[in-house]
C-alpha cells in the first residue's frame, strides 16, 4: 500500500529525509527526486572537498535525474559538519547555486533547496533564513517522523553497510584450518567428498543463500573463500548471489571457456576479458554477462538474494583470513552497488585495495564505481516500489 506523509513545512521534510533515504546523511549531498508530489528516489553524493570538483558532482546528479523515469522535481539537501557561526551564514552556497540553476536548465522544479549544517539548518531559497539559521531542535524533536515507515533511530550513516562486525576467533581458526585442506588437495581426496554437492559452485552459492550465515558449515564457507579468489569463479558466484542458478549456471560455464581460451592465449583471465570486450569478440551469452556486471540491463537483481549474501559475506570476510579476503570484498562491493549502497560499495572495495594495491578486479570496481556509474536497473521502477513522501511549503 502507498505510504504519503505530508510534510508541511522545511524542518518538517528534513526531519523524513533519513527514512527515506534508509541512512542518517552526513557530509553528504542528498537528492530527493520527484514524480508529481510522490518521492521516486533518493540520490547521495559525498560532498566534495575541493572547489573545483563542485561542476563534476553537479553534472552527475542532473544526468543521472535526468535518467530517471517521470522525475520533474528534486529538493537537494546538504549534510555539512561546517556552521553557520563558522561561514557567516548558510554553508555550501556555491555548490548548492550551482546545482539549483544546472537542475532548472535540464528542466526539473526545484521545490526548495535545504542545508542542515552542524549547528543549524537552513533554506537556500528562503531569503529570510537567519544569519545563524534555524534551531535542530526543530528538526530532531519533530513528531512528523513518526509517520515514517521506518524509525530514525534504527538508521546508520550511508556507508555503514559496509562495515564488518567483530571476528569470532573460534570461528576464524575453523575457518583457516578448512582452508589449510585445500592447499594441496588433489581431485579425489576426502575434502572434496565431504563438501558433496557443494562442490559445484553453483550448487554452493544455493547452499550458502538458502542457509542461516551462523549455521553454515566451515569447510563449506572455506570452500567458497577458496574459489572467489579466482576470477573464474568469483564473477560467477557474484552474479548468481544476484541474478539466481540460471545465470550463475551461464557464468560458470563461460567461465571455463574462457579459462581454457586464457590459458590457449597466455593471458590472465581478466586480461583475455578486457581484451574481448574491447574487441568485441563476445558471444551472446558471454555479452550477457559482461552487461550484468557492469549494470547495463533492466533486468533487476532479486533483492532479498542479495540482503542474503551480503548477510552472510559481512561475518565472513571478518573471521577470513587476510589473503583470503580480497576476492569476497569485490563480491560484497558489487552486491551493495547493485542495490544502491555505493557508500558501502566503496567501503568494501577500500579494504579490498588496501590489502592488495595490485588487485585487478578491486581496482577496476573503484574505478568504475568511482566514476559514478550506475546500474540501469536503478532507473527502472517497479509497480510495486510504491512508498512516497508528498511534499509542501507552507
Amino acid at each position: 500500500m502507498t505510504t504519503i506523509i505530508r510534510a508541511a513545512s522545511a524542518h518538517d521534510f528534513l526531519a523524513l529525509v533519513p527514512s527515506l533515504a534508509g541512512f542518517r546523511p552526513d557530509r553528504s549531498l542528498v537528492c530527493v527526486a520527484f514524480e508529481g508530489n510522490r518521492t521516486v528516489g533518493v540520490l547521495r553524493h559525498d560532498l566534495p572537498s575541493r572547489a573545483r570538483d563542485r561542476a563534476a558532482l553537479v553534472s552527475v546528479v542532473v544526468g543521472t535525474l535526468c535518467r530517471m523515469p517521470g522525475v520533474d522535481a528534486v529538493v537537494p539537501v546538504l549534510y555539512t559538519d561546517r556552521t553557520f557561526e563558522s561561514e557567516g551564514g548558510i554553508p555550501e552556497r556555491r555548490l548548492a547555486e550551482q546545482l539549483i540553476r544546472r537542475a532548472e536548465q535540464a528542466g526539473f522544479v526545484v521545490r526548495d533547496a535545504l542545508c542542515r549544517a552542524a549547528d543549524a539548518w537552513g533554506s537556500y531559497l528562503d531569503r529570510e533564513t537567519p544569519v545563524s539559521g534555524h534551531p535542530l531542535g526543530m528538526i530532531d524533536a519533530n513528531p512528523v517522523t513518526e509517520q515514517a515507515p521506518d524509525a530514525a533511530d534504527a538508521l546508520d550513516a550511508p556507508g555503514a553497510g559496509g562495515v564488518l562486525p567483530a571476528p569470532d576467533g573460534r570461528v576464524a581458526l575453523r575457518i583457516a584450518e578448512a582452508l589449510e585442506r585445500f592447499t594441496d588437495a588433489e581431485p579425489g581426496d576426502a575434502v572434496f567428498e565431504r563438501l558433496g554437492d557443494d562442490i559445484d559452485p553453483v550448487e554452493l552459492v544455493e547452499s550458502l543463500v538458502s542457509g542461516e550465515p551462523a549455521r553454515q558449515p566451515a569447510l563449506r564457507l572455506a570452500w567458497f573463500l577458496h574459489l572467489a579468489a579466482r576470477p573464474a569463479f568469483r564473477d560467477g558466484m557474484m552474479l548468481q548471489f544476484a541474478f539466481g542458478p540460471v545465470i550463475g549456471a551461464a557464468a560458470h560455464d563461460d567461465a571455463i571457456a574462457t579459462a581454457e581460451r586464457a590459458d590457449v592465449s597466455g593471458e590472465s583471465l581478466d586480461e583475455l576479458v578486457r581484451r574481448e570486450v574491447a574487441e568485441g569478440e563476445h558471444d551472446e551469452v558471454s555479452e550477457l554477462l559482461s552487461r550484468l556486471l557492469l549494470g547495463q540491463s533492466t533486468l533487476r537483481p532479486e533483492r532479498a538474494r542479495v540482503e542474503r549474501a551480503l548477510e552472510l559475506l559481512r561475518p565472513l570476510i571478518a573471521n577470513a583470513p587476510e589473503a583470503d579476503r580480497v576476492g569476497p570484498l569485490c563480491i560484497a562491493a558489487w552486491l551493495s552497488w547493485s542495490v544502491g549502497r555505493g557508500s558501502a560499495a566503496g567501503a568494501f572495495l577500500d579494504r579490498a585495495v588496501e590489502l592488495d594495491p595490485a588487485h585487478s578486479m578491486a581496482g577496476l570496481l573503484a574505478t568504475f564505481m568511482g566514476s559514478g556509474a550506475l546500474p540501469e536497473w536503478a532507473f527502472v521502477r517497479p509497480a510495486a516500489e510504491a512508498a512516497s513522501i508528498g511534499a509542501g511549503r507552507s
